[in-house]
């Protein structure tokens, strides 16, 4: 047996799709959750409405587009928070009852939920917040300063300490599965680089930092944010900053 085989291979291997096989994988019977996830009980604090004009043309994005790990000792404007939050996964438009977003989602389907630790943005507390992408809005899960814990939990990289805020991208795995069956995590991680790429970019088109993080502790982190990790899980960081 290869030595530098493991879990990783199997699942390349096992999730393949091949001319002339069903692809359902012998899937289960999963009741689809709802596409969007919501926290009532949560103080919900309004974000600035996004601009779709202005800003540096998306060729100049791609030309500066660098992964940045140092930092100013300064906060994130409120609306570039919420500039960066709406290019991430911002609800542009309603077709046939499907709210779609600024990033593409296999089956329209937007298994990633997103999750801040707030370092320092103007305006807003230090804590850990859930976007609500219906409403344009945070929602406030637990006040105080988090960058020692989440610093800890990514492995303890410095920049999650030192960057203003941390965008952690969770997975409600049903949401997917109950259509593409195990062929769905493939998808899961695919939404979460597309919503990765599109943060980075408008970073950029704002004159700020950020750098996606893939090294982090899985149990931590869920702990941190108080998931199941049996129904939801993070799957990727990204820090952004002052540069």
């Amino acid at each position: 047996m290869d030595k530098f085989k493991g879990p990783g291979d199997e699942f390349q291997e096992r999730t393949r799709h091949h001319r002339g096989e069903r692809t359902s994988f012998g899937r289960a019977v999963i009741v689809r959750p709802s596409v969007y996830k919501t926290y009532p009980r949560a103080e919900m604090i309004r974000l600035e409405k996004a601009s779709i004009e202005g800003g540096m043309g998306i060729w100049g994005c791609l030309n500066g587009r660098r992964s940045v790990r140092n930092y100013m000792d300064e906060p994130v404007g409120f609306g570039q928070l919420s500039q960066v939050l709406w290019a991430s996964q911002g609800i542009t438009a309603e077709i046939s009852g499907h709210l779609l977003r600024n990033a593409p989602s296999a089956g329209a389907l937007y298994p990633v939920e997103t999750y801040l630790v707030v370092n320092s943005v103007e305006s807003l507390e230090k804590g850990i917040y859930h976007y609500n992408m219906r409403e344009h809005a945070l929602e406030c899960l637990k006040k105080g300063d988090f960058s020692k814990e989440i610093e800890k939990a990514a492995m303890d990289q410095e920049i999650a300490r030192t960057a203003g805020v941390v965008f952690i991208w969770s997975a409600v795995f049903d949401r997917c599965k109950h259509k593409y069956s195990q062929r769905a995590y493939r998808y899961i991680y695919l939404d979460a680089g597309h919503i990765a790429q599109n943060t980075a970019l408008a970073a950029v088109s704002l004159g700020l930092g950020s750098c996606p993080m893939a090294a982090f502790y899985d149990d931590e982190i869920d702990e941190l944010l108080g998931l199941d990790s049996n129904i939801e899980g993070v799957i990727y960081l990204t820090v952004v900053g002052k540069t």
